[in-house]
Formats: structure tokens, sequence, C-alpha cells
């Protein structure tokens, strides 16, 4: 039998616990903050959908999950100029505004989920390109990322949909807003 669908991914200071797993990861340099700002380092604090999944495609295959996948191509991008009208959105290289690479010589971006942070519309400077993302080896802190073990992040997108999100804050469900 299949294992139920994961709708709430909890993460606070000291665990991510997803279903029944309590899995190792790392959050921004900057810490948990309710009000974040872009370049703050931080982590944002609220409930955030799985908005879509992204991978390379030469170095691994689309992964299991219910959610919209599409591959990253060399020219994909995503901005992180509060300045630019396409502020926390995907964008294509040779871009005018700042972005920031999703094709990386390092592995962090082999595998992305978008989290639904500031993009209903999005806020200038209150924050761009929060994924969940591969880790570093050694769970270094990220720029606001959540960031798992490859093989844990490909386990919890198997079991993540529509409606699944990452509740993010001091307290696992407190401090949350809607998606």
């Amino acid at each position: 039998m299949p294992e139920p669908r994961i709708t709430s991914i909890y993460v606070t200071p000291t665990a991510l616990i997803a279903g029944h797993r309590r899995l190792p990861y790392a959050c921004g340099r900057g810490g948990f903050r309710l009000q974040k700002r872009e370049g703050d380092g931080a982590t944002p604090c609220g409930r955030f959908a799985l908005r879509e999944v992204w991978y390379r495609p030469d170095r691994l295959a689309a992964p299991q999950t219910a959610l919209p996948c599409r591959p990253i191509r060399r020219r994909d991008g995503w901005c992180d100029d509060p300045d630019h009208p396409a502020y926390n959105r995907p964008v294509a290289f040779p871009f005018a505004g700042r972005a920031e690479h999703l094709w990386r010589a390092d592995p962090l971006y082999d595998l992305i989920a978008v989290l639904g942070h500031n993009d209903a519309p999005p806020v200038p400077g209150l924050g761009s390109a929060i994924f969940a993302h591969v880790a570093r080896r050694n769970f270094a802190p990220t720029e606001g990322c959540i960031a798992l073990r490859r093989g844990d992040l490909l386990w919890l997108l198997a079991r993540c949909g529509p409606t699944s999100a990452f509740v993010i804050g001091p307290r696992a469900g407190a401090n949350t807003r809607p998606a």
C-alpha cells in the first residue's frame, strides 16, 4: 500500500518533520524571521505551498512526485533584483537584472522545490528564490532556503502533491499564514 501524502512539512530550529520522519536539514544563515527581507540570509516563517519542482536532467531523472516538474536548462535563473519587474520569478540568461543561476557546477540545485513565498504577487524586497534544495555535505547554512540530503528530498517529493506545504517557524504550526 502506498504511503499517504504528506500535506505539512514542519520546520523548526531543531527539527524538520515530514510524516513520521525526522530529517536532517539546513536553514538560512540568518535563522528564522517573520519579516523576511531580500539578502538577510533568513528562512521566512509561515506556511508555504510547494509550487513546482525543477531538476537537472543531466544529473538525475525526473523525480516521482504529484507536483508539476520541469527540467533546468543552462539559461535558467531566478530574479532576486527587487528593482526588476521579474522579481522573484524564473528568468532566462542573458538577463538585464540581478538573478541567481539555477544551472550550477555544484549539486545544490540539482533538485529544487519552489516554495510559495512572496509570490502572489511578489512584493519587491520581501525575499526571493526560497526553495527546498540539496544540502551541502556538512549541512552549512543556506541564504534562506531549506536544504536536505538529495535522497531525503527525493523521498519527500514522492509523497507531496498540490496541497503540500512547508510550515516554518520557531514552533511547528506557530506563526503561520496561508500560502
